[in-house]
């Protein structure tokens, strides 16, 4: 086996930490994190070229900032060689899971090879720093019932396009630490939400819709897919403080669930939600929101993640539906 030497780029005083999709939704809450429990820390963002987000660049002051494409192998070096960065935190993918079926080629080449193009990076330049990458629990795929909770060692059996394109990511992160040393750490999050998501994601999708309905923008209806499946979500908040403790005490070479260790369905996220608002609504299912295969449960279990490095979600799953809805509410204001 190849193994790496210490990085050679690791030469200034203080913690450098490289971002890959800074301005996303989890970046952002990232950068936030780290301005406000470490401020000691350097932080440098890769933007995506041409970034058509200006809100979301705005929210990222006090970080530097660099662009280059996860698609362009030589921008990934640049920024790597740029970045000069003592942790890695690799979020920059295409996320949607039901977007995933309309665009099945740019999912696997962003995730695939977005990811295979930053290990390269890392290998060329004999940058051995800890490298968490942003995998997802979709990979897992269906499951059966004497499989839930699940737990690392559960097989790989996605049924989606993003799900497919994950798995390939989580395992040439395992490959590269395994064939050329590389401090890869894999964080298996379960569906994550909260301030800020796009309402592309069904909890934010549902706090749109109450809050537009309360401003009169539509009509009191509520428009729903699969309402039946059941979900394990953690507060955007909490996962981002997952991702440090990963990279402070996470074995390199690990896969690690990142998830509370219970589910709800998504029908229960819609009534919480009514619970915060006078509206009244009606409940109306819309095939366009439906999936061509879809898991009936994603339940985790984080023992192994939780025994490593004591991290454990902190937010309650109420206060994490408030927070989205007074976001969504703010939005609709505004």
């Amino acid at each position: 086996m190849e193994g790496l030497p210490e990085s050679r780029l690791r030469y200034h005083p203080a913690m450098r930490v490289l971002i890959t999709g800074v301005s996303g939704f989890v970046g952002s809450h990232l950068v936030d994190f780290l301005q406000r429990e470490h401020a000691e820390v350097e932080i440098v963002g890769l933007l995506r070229w041409r970034s058509e987000d200006p809100g979301s660049v705005a929210r990222l002051r006090g970080a530097q900032l660099i662009e280059g494409d996860l698609l362009d192998a030589v921008s990934v070096i640049r920024a790597v060689e740029a970045a000069a960065p003592d942790v890695i935190f690799h979020l920059g993918a295409s996320s949607s899971v039901a977007g995933s079926w309309d665009a099945p080629n740019e999912m696997v080449q962003v995730n695939v090879l977005g990811t295979l193009h930053l290990l390269e990076a890392l290998r060329q330049l004999h940058v051995n720093v800890p490298t968490v990458l942003a995998c997802s629990a979709e990979a897992y795929g269906v499951v059966h019932p004497d499989e839930i909770p699940i737990r690392e060692c559960q097989p790989f059996r996605p049924v989606s396009p993003y799900a497919v394109s994950k798995a390939a990511a989580d395992l040439f992160g395992y490959q590269y630490h395994r064939t050329f040393g590389l401090r890869t750490l894999r964080l298996r999050l379960f569906n994550h939400c909260g301030p800020r998501q796009s309402s592309r994601f069904v909890v934010a999708s549902l706090a749109r819709q109450v809050a537009e309905i309360e401003a009169g923008l539509r009509p009191p209806r509520i428009l729903v897919g699969n309402v039946g499946v059941r979900r394990d979500f953690v507060d955007v908040r909490d996962a981002v403080r997952a991702y440090w403790a990963a990279a402070q005490s996470g074995l390199p070479g690990a896969a690690y669930n990142v998830c509370s260790g219970s589910a709800v369905t998504i029908r229960e996220v819609l009534d919480r939600l009514l619970a915060f608002s006078p509206s009244r609504v009606e409940v109306v299912a819309d095939p366009s929101r439906l999936r061509p295969s879809d898991l009936e449960v994603l339940q985790g279990d984080a023992a192994l993640f939780r025994a490593t490095t004591g991290w454990a979600p902190a937010i309650p799953f109420e206060q994490t539906l408030a927070d989205t809805l007074a976001f969504w509410r703010d939005q609709v204001r505004s």
